[in-house]
């Protein structure tokens, strides 16, 4: 006689949130260049904007290494835009597995939100070892600041990539206006300049924009002597408090018609 094992509403979610998991992975890492790509193809970005800035600027931008200058920029918009992209087509790349009673739309933003945090964060590991060993200085005065900062970029990425989630499956245009919007948004989140580079009479312009905060705010906890003028942490906590909660409530509001459409 088979024996039924009953298991609680709480494993089941666990259990489906990891198997999306190995799914995600299983079919992101299956060429042969697998995880290194993802340290490679931003190393080298890094490496040629270190080298452009550097000529002008002698390997030191605001009291801080051009390198690790360009590594907060770069790492943490990337992380953004990678991360709000995966999100944003987890539910539509997932909607065959909602025909089961166990999955829901949420396992899936769950499960592809923590695959991203765990390959930025590998991908973070290496390149600051790769900068250890070619003898690059690395200096970082509040390590709880500048997690605190990665930790926001991402709940931002994964607030905003449910609410474009939820829409894509009401409006399939969206997915058009959203690469249109991340385009310019590296250009204006402090990637690849600072605050400091642009006239005080053009910082209303930039100064919206939470990533712009986290970047800086990231880069004055790394090198305090880099200053935090212009920036507010505060910002930074309210907007992904915002984006959290209304991504939450949106979600609550829509999700089963979302995946009935």
């Amino acid at each position: 006689m088979a024996v039924v094992i009953k298991r609680s509403t709480l494993t089941v979610w666990k259990d489906v949130i990891f198997s999306i998991f190995l799914r995600d992975i299983r079919s992101k890492f299956n060429d042969k260049l697998g995880i290194s790509w993802a340290v490679v193809s931003p190393l080298i970005f890094i490496i040629i904007l270190t080298m452009l800035r550097g000529s002008f600027d002698g390997g030191v931008t605001h009291s801080m290494p051009t390198f690790f200058f360009m590594v907060y920029g770069i790492l943490f918009i990337r992380f953004f835009m990678e991360t709000l992209n995966s999100v944003s087509s987890s539910i539509k790349a997932n909607k065959p597995l909602f025909a089961f009673r166990q999955v829901q739309p949420i396992s899936a933003v769950i499960a592809v939100a923590i695959f991203e945090l765990l390959i930025r964060t590998i991908v973070i590991i290496c390149i600051f070892t790769i900068a250890y060993y070619l003898k690059i200085d690395i200096e970082i005065d509040n390590l709880l600041g500048v997690l605190f900062c990665f930790f926001q970029v991402w709940l931002l990425a994964v607030s905003t990539g449910l609410i474009l989630a939820l829409l894509s499956c009401f409006i399939p245009e969206v997915n058009k206006i959203k690469t249109m919007m991340l385009r310019p948004l590296i250009f204006i989140s402090a990637a690849f300049f600072s605050l400091q580079d642009i006239p005080r009479d053009l910082w209303k312009y930039f100064t919206w924009n939470p990533i712009l905060h986290a970047i800086e705010s990231a880069r004055y906890f790394a090198y305090p002597t880099y200053g935090n003028e212009g920036i507010d942490i505060m910002y930074l906590n309210y907007s992904t408090l915002l984006f959290f909660f209304f991504s939450l409530c949106c979600y609550k509001a829509v999700w089963k018609q979302a995946i009935s459409r």
